[in-house]
């Protein structure tokens, strides 16, 4: 049976390319608007999993997007790091000199911004969506504008890329997470581990904690705050740490849940980099 994959964006986006290179068998693509839509499409049952994305090297971590999986209860089974190539492409036989326009999704103009200062005359115009930019321009052949999107959106939109990997930092890389609505039943394999963390509000709590993971050798990947709405003051701590040792990790489980006020855990599945 195929799976049934919800994606932030259309075909040709960053987003489905990570849908194509995750899965080893071919999916059927539920393209939603915004992260919103694609959480709702997991919580009715539109589809099996969802990709999203959750930090990028550059620009850091998506917040509202570690939100939508608290709120939701959605549960990480699986990640992908991207290498983000920025394109710019048009219509085939267009030079830069021909631009006008470039329309795409803010982080990518601004990850982009120091290739445009050489060419004052285009007018960047912030969009939705990158792949849809170069589908606008396919359809309606529009002339003098150009798109910044990934090389799959210039093949499925038969446009031309007319420089290649614009982006300021060449090494930009986009980390996504495999969601889903159920806690599976067994994971075979598991290195890395997602948690939200809210510690008592006193003096000690976090270094407390961070000691027990060291302690229980598990390695500390990424720490983010945010406050607990309900509670002024308050924080809770969206953790990832990744382990050699499965038994080290639910030790250090164990004691968390022990000391913290609350542990939830929001995935442990097998690390993209292990």
């Amino acid at each position: 049976m195929t799976r049934k994959v919800a994606i932030q964006g259309i075909k040709g986006s960053f987003h489905h390319q990570v849908a194509s290179e995750y899965y080893d068998s071919s999916v059927s693509l539920v393209e939603c608007s915004t992260f919103d839509a694609l959480a709702q499409a997991i919580l009715a049952g539109d589809c099996d999993q969802a990709v999203m994305a959750i930090e990028n090297s550059i620009a850091g971590s998506i917040l509202p997007n570690y939100a939508l999986l608290d709120q939701n209860e959605l549960v990480i089974v699986g990640e992908f790091y991207l290498s983000i190539q920025h394109n710019l492409m048009g219509l085939p036989g267009q030079s830069i000199t021909d631009i006008e326009e470039v329309h795409s999704h803010p982080m990518a103009l601004l990850q982009c911004k120091k290739f445009f200062r050489d060419y004052p005359f285009i007018k960047l115009v912030e969009s939705h969506d990158t792949a849809e930019e170069a589908l606008k321009i396919s359809e309606k052949n529009i002339m003098s504008r150009a798109a910044i999107a990934g090389v799959r959106a210039a093949e499925i939109y038969r446009l031309s890329i007319i420089s290649e990997s614009i982006q300021t930092i060449k090494n930009n890389v986009t980390r996504f997470v495999i969601v889903q609505k159920e806690i599976p039943e067994q994971q075979d394999k598991i290195s890395k581990a997602a948690w939200k963390l809210v510690l008592d509000h006193k003096r000690g709590s976090l270094a407390t904690a961070l000691n027990v993971m060291s302690d229980c050798n598990l390695n500390l990947t990424k720490i983010q705050s945010l406050p607990v709405i309900e509670t002024p003051g308050k924080y809770a701590f969206f953790v990832d740490v990744t382990f050699d040792k499965v038994k080290d990790y639910f030790k250090a489980k164990s004691l968390l849940k022990i000391m913290a006020s609350s542990l939830k855990v929001l995935g442990e599945y097998e690390s993209d980099k292990s």
